[in-house]
């Protein structure tokens, strides 16, 4: 039984699911003795090394004394954090972070994809530890400026509870100015909740007027939101599922040569914070919920302008205008995402999973899949239990 420090932050919601994949680790087989203190990370004290006599080390890497602490342990180590924090990049200590640029990909594909003209990215000002807040913000930006429409961005202080109203008078005022309806992600949960908070103190509707995405998919945090809070799922329990069989590895004695992992996010867990679409185009808008409630049926393009009597040049030019995709592609993505879900959340075989979202077989479902995410059905379910 080998004994295994975790060093993490108990406050955090992301921390918390790392730490479950720790456990999941364990459940199945690693055997390890934990040592750990359920504190704030800036708080956390290493054991004694000489009376504790550990074997290895996971810790976030978000702090500096812990960071400085745990690397001159000389003990097998594997940290995880934001990206960035005080892990130097050209350390032998391997590191897993979450893939920044997805995340606000597919924040913005979700907003997109309910027809919204208007965006707007809420975070912070950067300090070392939270450069993952500009590589989000970069990616959105660029999602939704890629098809034609602008981006607002917000950047405020951190501020703590004991500057809270003037926090949400700076939110409120920012949201009033901005065009409506607007679609905002907001740098994580807890700053789309200060969003919410500011959308309710300013009578704004949401979502009609503002749709609110965080990230982190905080259950808790995003239940207690008014409306509950849409939000992309990091992948955190793979992270500590993979860091903890890593790690074991080390303690073996097996040598180590990649140092960098990058886990893609889960996806979005829709609440009722985005289920407004904001599309002017009467037409459009009868056309994005048709396909919504056949998709999986393997609709054409054909049944969409059948069902809507109207000629297909006149649909696609509206669709394009108003939602800057072709109706192909909206088909296409709306059967993939409800195929990923699928595959992400049920047991169900591969081949069913093409059946129930209108692909014309597994095959074509696993190619289109392989190219949209970059790796088989198979293996993107292998890695979410995992």
């Amino acid at each position: 039984m080998r004994r295994v420090a975790l060093i993490y932050d108990a406050k955090l919601p992301y921390d918390l699911k790392v730490i479950s994949g720790i456990a999941r680790y364990m459940h199945e087989g690693g055997e390890f003795i934990i040592y750990t203190e359920e504190d704030a990370l800036e708080n956390q004290k290493l054991p004694d090394l000489r009376s504790w006599g550990g074997d290895g080390i996971i810790a976030n890497f978000d702090d500096p004394g812990v960071a400085a602490a745990v690397l001159k342990t000389g003990l097998p180590i594997v940290g995880f954090g934001g990206g960035y924090g005080w892990y130097p990049r050209e350390s032998k200590v391997p590191y897993f972070f979450s893939n920044q640029k997805m995340i606000g990909n597919l924040a913005a594909d979700h907003l997109l994809e309910r027809g919204f003209r208007h965006f707007a990215y809420c975070g912070y000002e950067e300090t070392p530890t939270n450069m993952w807040n500009g590589e989000r913000q970069r990616a959105f930006v660029a999602r939704v400026k890629k098809h034609g429409f602008p981006c607002h961005v917000y950047q405020g202080l951190n501020k703590t509870t004991r500057k809270w109203n003037s926090l949400i008078t700076s939110l409120g005022t920012w949201l009033v100015s901005l065009p409506k309806p607007v679609a905002v992600m907001g740098a994580h949960d807890r700053r789309a909740y200060h969003l919410l908070e500011a959308c309710g103190a300013y009578h704004l509707r949401v979502p009609e007027e503002v749709s609110v995405i965080g990230v982190d998919n905080d259950e808790v945090l995003c239940q207690l939101c008014t409306p509950e809070l849409s939000s992309v799922e990091q992948d955190a329990k793979r992270i500590g599922y993979e860091a903890a069989a890593l790690l074991d590895k080390m303690m073996q004695g097996k040598k180590i040569t990649r140092r960098h992992f990058v886990i893609d996010p889960v996806g979005v867990v829709i609440r009722r914070s985005t289920e407004a679409f904001a599309i002017e185009d009467s037409l459009v808008c009868d056309a994005m919920a048709f396909i919504r409630s056949k998709a999986h049926t393997g609709i054409k393009v054909a049944d969409v302008v059948k069902a809507l009597a109207i000629s297909r040049s006149s649909l696609e030019s509206r669709f394009k205008a108003t939602m800057g995709y072709t109706v192909h592609e909206v088909i296409r993505k709306i059967q993939l995402d409800n195929a990923r879900r699928m595959i992400s959340e049920t047991s169900l075989a591969v081949k069913e999973v093409a059946a129930n979202t209108g692909f014309k077989s597994v095959q074509h479902m696993t190619s289109l899949f392989g190219r949209t995410y970059g790796q088989t059905p198979a293996k993107y379910r292998r890695d979410i239990i995992h």
